[in-house]
């Protein structure tokens, strides 16, 4: 697949660049996308922690008072949940969120992603993202002339380039990633996917090596 590299440089020429197909035209699968996107999701919740319950507090368990005849409730113990120190009245149960998905399923989730963006015409490639002024105003109306959509996800090489990235933090549609952290959750959640040469040589290293 060929695809027109473009530059943040109106005067520069970008030239065209030869995208892998085993990358960026496979038929995308909505069951596999939804499958990688659930297991992301799932992988950034936290462990709930647990609290005491009345089994579970370290108290006596000796009867503290008469039956009848004191002129108070009946209780049994100083562990009851109407106590302070008492354990928790029906508390929150330690929940592991730690699921498993294939690794082959993962990267298959993220070529097809990747593919979406390339088939509906949402790929954009950039030379690089050097900027002459690292200005959010300058940067704002490079963008413009790109025709991205309402969110755009750009993504660099190894590292994020520092100028585009003071530039862009105040632009809320516009969000920025290392190659390494290209993931299914938010390519498919920006409209427009924008591409460095060095994240397409990263990429395509990524799924060969």
């Amino acid at each position: 697949m060929k695809v027109k590299v473009q530059s943040l440089d109106a005067k520069a020429k970008g030239g065209d660049i030869e995208l892998n197909d085993e990358i960026f035209a496979v038929e995308p699968r909505a069951d596999i996308l939804h499958r990688v996107v659930t297991w992301q999701l799932e992988k950034r919740r936290g462990t709930a922690r647990a609290a005491r319950e009345r089994s579970e507090v370290a108290r006596t368990g000796k009867k503290f008072g008469r039956q009848k005849g004191g002129g108070t409730a009946r209780h049994g113990d100083r562990r009851a949940p109407i106590f302070v120190g008492g354990g928790k009245a029906h508390g929150p149960r330690v929940r592991d969120f730690n699921p498993s998905l294939n690794k082959k399923v993962r990267s298959l989730g993220l070529r097809m992603a990747l593919s979406a963006k390339a088939q509906g015409g949402n790929l954009v490639v950039v030379d690089n993202l050097d900027l002459n002024e690292a200005k959010t105003a300058a940067l704002k109306e490079h963008l413009g002339k790109l025709g991205l959509g309402k969110t755009a996800l750009v993504i660099d090489g190894d590292a994020i380039n520092v100028g585009f990235a003071h530039a862009s933090a105040n632009l809320r549609e516009v969000n920025l990633l290392p190659a390494i952290g290209a993931n299914v959750y938010d390519i498919l959640n920006h409209e427009t996917l924008v591409l460095t040469r060095a994240a397409v040589e990263k990429l395509e290293a990524r799924f060969n090596g």
